[in-house]
């Protein structure tokens, strides 16, 4: 990806935000990138393959920190979800996340499954190999890695998402985004934490 696509992309979340779905043309797209249709046609191919580039372009915003996987303690581990969780809450609270999640809505049957998999399923991928880091190395005590990380993600992402898309406005400026991720943090170590919740029996798993 190239400073000049990153450009493109940002324009289309930002026509997103300002205009919405219906004013989202490749003619809009190039004269707000500046640049021509036959260029975006030529890199993206039409207006749904632009669409899938913004789609995983934001979705790639979402990063599960860097911790040495070697030296992975309990105050790394910490650090890194609280790192995620904080990540995760200011891309989604984003004008731009939130106007393309509203046209993946309108856009179910096309958008759907490209948001699932670049958005929540991708994401979680990332945060699931910390996890299964962080029970090698003792830290934490689950048998299914999915199920952990959906509850990590309940804990972290609560009602905010669904009110955001339904036009309310939680407060989430910097200090309330730091103090959700540190809750979520604490909340998922109080019931994983391998001091606390006893491995069980039978072959853990690593969906």
């Amino acid at each position: 990806m190239t400073e000049r696509r990153e450009a493109v992309l940002d324009a289309v979340l930002a026509l997103l935000v300002e205009k919405g779905a219906a004013a989202l043309t490749m003619t809009a797209v190039a004269q707000r990138a500046r640049c021509s249709k036959e260029t975006l046609y030529k890199w993206f191919g039409d207006r749904d393959g632009l669409l899938t580039a913004t789609v995983r372009w934001q979705a790639s915003k979402v990063r599960a920190g860097a911790y040495d996987r070697q030296h992975l303690d309990a105050g790394a581990l910490r650090e890194s979800l609280e790192a995620f969780a904080a990540n995760w809450l200011s891309v989604i609270a984003s004008d731009t996340s939130v106007a393309l999640n509203r046209v993946a809505i309108g856009q179910a049957g096309a958008l759907g499954p490209l948001m699932l998999a670049n958005g929540r399923f991708a994401i979680g991928e990332r945060l699931k190999t910390l996890l299964l880091d962080a029970r090698a190395a003792g830290l934490v005590a689950f048998e299914d890695a999915e199920e952990a990380f959906r509850t990590f993600f309940g804990l972290m992402g609560r009602d905010v998402q669904i009110r955001l898309l339904l036009g309310d406005h939680p407060p989430m400026d910097a200090g309330v985004i730091a103090a959700d991720a540190a809750r979520a943090a604490t909340q998922f170590l109080a019931l994983y934490g391998a001091e606390r919740t006893p491995a069980k029996a039978g072959s853990p798993k690593s969906h």
